[in-house]
């Protein structure tokens, strides 16, 4: 009898352990990389859609670019009945005599799909809307800007695309930001617009340029991308940063846990992927449209190709040297685009099929050959992991699943070694973003 309660018991533990949901492998499969062609195609095609560029034209400019990505949002939303809730979200910015050379309307495109169970929690995928050339302030010449960033623009809309068939307990915002070449204001706006709104945002996954696969190194790879998260919130209190030097968490915080969330997820349904995390908040003193969102205080990572061009990047279209200068689409990869897009996909859907996060994790276990946990129940939870790591591994290695307790006791850990976590696991299997203990138990 006890042999097979054993087995029982392991069962479970692999079902807990290796499940998957099919439906990934759909939407997988639904992402098309023939839209993403025509989308990237139309964008470019808008001439420049620099920030502050014509908003009169129906063929060139921001205005026009925009008002397309929004009919495009509800034209998804007419053949989903409606799912999505779309509007603009606009924010007026004044002349500042850098980036901002006269006052200009920022305007983000906003794409809603509701949560059956939790419509307040967000869980949020970007694209910018804007594009480039040398001069920052050059607003009339042509910018196509096919990979920086029509690519991510059209990944959103085809995310929306293939997602809008199936409904989610949490929300799932889809978005078109502007003014990302100007200084992140579109960023800013929608974050802003959030806090006031009190919206739960569980995270903003950024995509910035997911369709070129040939560095200006001369390497070309189709398969690896980067995951770009800050460490900590640049929000914590000096109390929170104090706790820190004493008990760990330096590389723990809300938007490093994203990142593992995503590579984990990309792991296990598209093992042929290979995602870097990049303990960055973005590259070399450089910024994108997730950093507003870590200002204030919301998780936010960036998606991207691993291997950029800049030659391809914010530059005039011109040839010198024998180099073919300018953002065109001849140099975008469209399948790699779907690639990517198909990564922000199932990870959208996990995160917006998944249970709330633990809240007031509470970790001890000082000189003691056992770890203590304790944390409150999530609602609509089924279960508990209790993930560790080697203090040096990037990823959560190793777990625990408990059922129908707020409180347990690893034995045989010592907690000096290790770094701890806990996801919260649904009926249906998926399970949330990691929780890092920020409580101690002291005895």
């Amino acid at each position: 009898m006890k042999k097979i309660i054993f087995l029982t018991m392991l069962l479970v533990s692999g079902i807990c352990q290796s499940q998957t949901d099919t439906r990934m492998y759909d939407i997988i499969d639904n992402i098309s990389t023939k839209r993403i062609k025509k989308d990237i195609t139309r964008l470019a095609n808008f001439g420049t859609r620099h920030t502050l560029s014509d908003t009169i034209s129906n063929s060139r400019g921001i205005g026009a670019a925009r008002r397309w990505i929004k009919s495009e949002f509800d034209k998804i939303s007419q053949e989903c009945n409606n799912c999505l809730d779309v509007f603009y979200q606009k924010d007026w910015v004044k002349k500042n005599n850098q980036r901002i050379v006269h006052d200009v309307m920022i305007v983000n495109v906003v794409a809603i799909q509701k949560g059956t169970k939790y419509p307040n929690r967000y869980i949020i995928m970007s694209g910018d809307i804007d594009s480039r050339v040398s001069n920052p302030n050059d607003y009339t010449s042509d910018s196509p800007g096919a990979n920086d960033n029509a690519s991510g623009m059209a990944g959103t809309l085809e995310a929306a695309r293939v997602l809008s068939n199936y409904s989610f307990e949490n929300s799932i915002i889809y978005v078109g930001l502007s003014g990302e070449e100007q200084g992140l204001f579109g960023g800013k706006g929608l974050a802003a617009y959030a806090k006031e709104n009190d919206w739960e945002i569980i995270g903003i996954m950024n995509n910035d340029m997911i369709g070129n696969i040939k560095g200006v190194d001369g390497i070309i790879d189709n398969r690896s991308f980067r995951i770009f998260s800050e460490p900590t919130p640049i929000t914590e209190t000096e109390k929170q940063r104090k706790s820190r030097r004493f008990y760990g968490g330096e590389v723990d915080g809300i938007s490093r846990q994203l990142a593992r969330f995503i590579y984990k997820t990309t792991k296990t349904y598209m093992p042929e992927m290979n995602p870097k995390m990049i303990y960055r908040l973005d590259r070399f003193g450089r910024g994108g449209h997730h950093r507003p969102f870590n200002d204030a205080g919301f998780a936010g990572i960036r998606i991207m190709e691993m291997h950029e061009n800049y030659t391809q990047q914010h530059q005039d279209i011109r040839k010198e040297n024998k180099i073919e200068y300018g953002d065109k689409l001849k140099f975008v990869n469209f399948d790699y685009a779907r690639k990517l897009t198909a990564v922000n996909a199932i990870n959208l859907a996990n995160i917006a099929w998944a249970p709330q996060a633990p809240k007031n994790v509470k970790i001890g276990g000082i000189v003691e050959p056992a770890v203590k946990f304790s944390w409150d129940k999530v609602k609509g939870a089924k279960g508990y992991k209790i993930y560790w790591r080697d203090t040096t591994s990037p990823t959560w290695d190793h777990f625990k699943y408990v059922e129908n307790i707020s409180e347990f006791t690893l034995e045989g850990i010592v907690v000096d070694n290790y770094f701890f976590g806990i996801a919260a696991v649904g009926e249906n299997g998926h399970e949330s973003i990691v929780s890092f203990p920020t409580v101690i138990i002291k005895k």
